[in-house]
Parts: structure tokens; C-alpha cells; sequence
């Protein structure tokens, strides 16, 4: 079967502890609220997951998803992160990763089909440049550069780093996704636009970076900008993750304006209600048109 969409990466267990010391045990991860997202929106989705499975039911994980097609692999280890949040709009926040699952593998995508294939893992060391370079073979191929960033220490705490193969595979990236921080970290630039610029320059076809007031697309002719209204941020966990899976599905048939317009209003509904999206393309729309026009 050929997908619209083929999001690779893994469901995580979080243990999240609020700023007024609640805590909550979810499931998380890129991969989680990307599906979500991109199966909402009406799109032929599938998920190459990997967990552990005596940690992670994923029919559970997936219970309140539109339909979507779970495509399981095994791991010794499930992703396991702790965050701790400081202020109520969950802005500033500790993270610590305490285990992970082990690497993909290029041979696990063997005979996979998808107009885009969406690269969500959470930490370096998740995916290689052995697997995006296969990924850029199924589809177009559309990357969440946290993965590539995100590097976990010894003490589980995890810093980011610049990806020091970026010269070597942004060019078989058709989209790319990062939000201002590691454009930052990635470019030396905290100015967003001149930070697209250089992703774009350094191969990138379309790149996304999303911050808290809106969201930007370059595709080396222009730059797109579309605000975020959410009325509370009660659901800001998943906002990137969203906002990027909602954009790459509507990508498959429209302009960078209307999608990146669509995937704003999604992900602002989105943030209003926490965990990851269970409306549908009406609500999405029925908000754009309340909000946007």
C-alpha cells in the first residue's frame, strides 16, 4: 500500500510534573501527536514505531486516533522521559531522557511506500544518517531535526548540539522543521528569517520553524507567516509535532499558504485541550474560519 504519509519514530512514556507539582504519566513522543495530526486531517497515515511492547500497548497508545495504520517494532528498551515544567504556559521546562530504544535500522524500512516520509524521533542516536538516506528514497522526505539535536548525558539530562551532517544530508531534505532554538543552535542566528535562509541555502528544500506566536515557511523565493491563537495553552505538549504533520498532509495537495494556514489553526485548537488532536478536519476548519477570516 503507498501512504500519503509514513511518520518514523517512537512512542515515548512520559512522566510529566507540572509547575504547581502535579504529576502525570502519558504517552508521548513526535511520533504520537504526528500521527494524530496527520491521520485527522484525512490522510492515508501510517506509523513505523518502535517501543518496547511490554511497556507500550500501542492499540492503546493509538485508541482515540482517526484511522491510521500501526506498522510495530520491537526494542529492549521504550523511550522514557521526565519533564518538569516552571511556569503554567509549560515555556520553561527540565527534561531528562532515561532510556531509549534502540536505533533504526535502514533494513526496517524495507518495501515501504509513501508520498512523504516524515522522520519524528525524539533523540539523537534514534535515527542515522543511514536511515535518512533511505527514508529520502520512499518519498519525499520531510525531517523534525530535534532527533538530530538532542543529545542525552550521562546524567540523562539532554543539551543540544549542532548536527554536524547537516551540510551532508539537508540537501535530501524536501521539508524541514525546527523551532527557533535549534534553528539557532543549527545556524548561530537567533533571527528566524536569516535562519531559514541558511537552512534553505544548505540544501533544505521548505523549511518550517515554529515559535510560540506563529510559524514560518521558506522555500528560497519568500517567507510565509502564520500566527497562533489558542485561547489557553493547557495542550502546548505536541504543538511542533502537530503543526508539522498537520502542514505535510495538506502539502500533498495544496499551496505553502493554505497548509501552513491549516496546520496554524490546527494546532491552536490543538493547544487548547491537552494530549493530541482527536477532532477532525471540520473542527480545523470550522476554527480557521471563526479565527482566521
Amino acid at each position: 500500500m503507498r501512504f500519503d504519509t509514513l511518520i518514523i519514530g517512537q512512542v515515548c512514556l512520559d512522566k510529566n510534573t507540572d509547575f504547581d507539582g502535579t504529576i502525570e504519566h502519558a504517552y508521548g513522543g513526535a511520533a504520537l501527536f504526528s500521527g494524530y495530526a496527520s491521520a485527522a486531517m484525512g490522510n492515508r497515515s501510517a506509523v513505523l514505531v518502535k517501543r518496547n511492547a511490554e511497556s507500550i500497548d500501542l492499540a492503546e497508545a493509538y485508541g482515540r486516533c482517526k484511522p491510521i495504520t500501526i506498522l510495530p517494532l520491537d526494542s529492549f528498551e521504550s523511550t522514557r522521559m521526565e519533564n518538569t515544567y516552571f511556569s503554567a504556559d509549560r515555556e520553561r521546562r527540565d527534561c531528562r531522557c532515561t532510556t531509549s530504544i534502540d536505533p533504526y535500522r535502514p533494513e526496517e524500512l524495507f518495501g515501504l511506500d509513501a508520498a512523504i516520509c516524515h522522520i519524528a524521533g525524539l533523540v539523537h542516536g534514534d535515527i542515522g544518517a543511514d536511515v535518512v538516506e533511505a527514508a529520502s528514497k520512499i518519498g519525499a522526505l520531510a525531517l523534525d531535526v530535534q532527533c538530530m539535536l538532542r543529545c542525552v548525558q550521562p546524567d540523562h539530562h539532554m543539551i543540544m548540539r549542532d548536527w554536524a551532517e547537516k551540510r551532508e544530508l539537508l540537501p535530501l531534505v524536501s521539508f524541514l522543521k525546527t523551532d527557533a532554538a535549534e534553528a539557532e543552535v543549527m545556524t548561530g542566528s537567533a533571527d528566524r528569517t536569516a535562519a531559514a535562509k541558511q537552512l534553505h541555502a544548505w540544501g533544505a528544500k521548505e523549511v518550517m520553524i515554529t515559535h510560540n506566536s506563529e510559524v514560518l515557511v521558506y522555500d528560497g523565493k519568500r517567507f510565509y507567516t502564520a500566527p497562533l491563537k489558542a485561547r489557553n495553552l493547557s495542550g502546548r505538549t505536541g504543538r511542533g509535532d502537530t503543526t508539522f504533520a498537520c502542514y505535510l498532509g495538506e502539502r500533498l495537495h495544496s499551496g505553502i499558504p493554505e497548509s501552513l494556514q491549516r496546520a496554524a489553526a490546527l494546532v491552536s485548537l490543538k493547544m487548547e485541550t491537552p494530549g493530541p488532536f482527536l477532532g477532525g478536519r471540520e473542527d480545523m476548519l470550522a476554527y480557521l474560519g471563526e479565527f482566521y477570516f
